[in-house]
């Protein structure tokens, strides 16, 4: 195969690439703005939900735009990957981040009982960990959103 040939190859993944480029800038840069606000390093936020900016929503914008710029906008596959980006943005940010906020007073809820009723907590269940930051404020999906159009930009105008 020709290096033409890999390039159109390339080229026609322009969406894909975009998406992808997106997610992982997302979940690199998280503990740099953690470290910004928080005035220490959290790594481990690089393979977690949550935290700014939202990768799910880079992602999915990404595509979306770029998608756009290789399909055109008036395209029906434009269409799909906005209605797409529109679910998880929605998701992101209120459906995941409600969940987390009740894990966060379920756990709190569980500990208080415990103190004052030991002797009804002994159940091993009530020891699960429950994940607190599931989803996004809304500055955090804002963030998602600028990062996955700017990338997806930046894609296409190199590819």
């Amino acid at each position: 195969m020709t290096r033409w040939e890999y390039f159109t190859i390339l080229r026609s993944m322009t969406p894909f690439v975009s998406a992808m480029t997106a997610a992982v800038i997302a979940q690199a840069v998280k503990p740099f703005f953690y470290y910004m606000r928080h005035k220490e390093w959290h790594w481990k936020l690089m393979g977690a939900s949550g935290g700014f900016p939202s990768s799910h929503t880079a992602l999915v914008s990404a595509l979306s735009v770029s998608v756009g710029l290789v399909e055109q906008f008036r395209s029906s596959i434009f269409a799909v990957t906005l209605a797409l980006a529109a679910i998880v943005i929605y998701d992101a940010a209120n459906v995941r981040y409600y969940s987390g906020q009740n894990a966060k007073v379920t756990q709190q809820l569980i500990r208080d009982l415990k103190e004052k009723y030991p002797d009804l907590f002994t159940d091993p269940v009530y020891e699960t960990k429950l994940k607190q930051v599931l989803g996004h404020k809304w500055r955090e999906v804002i963030g998602g959103i600028l990062l996955g159009v700017a990338v997806a930009f930046i894609v296409y105008s190199l590819l």
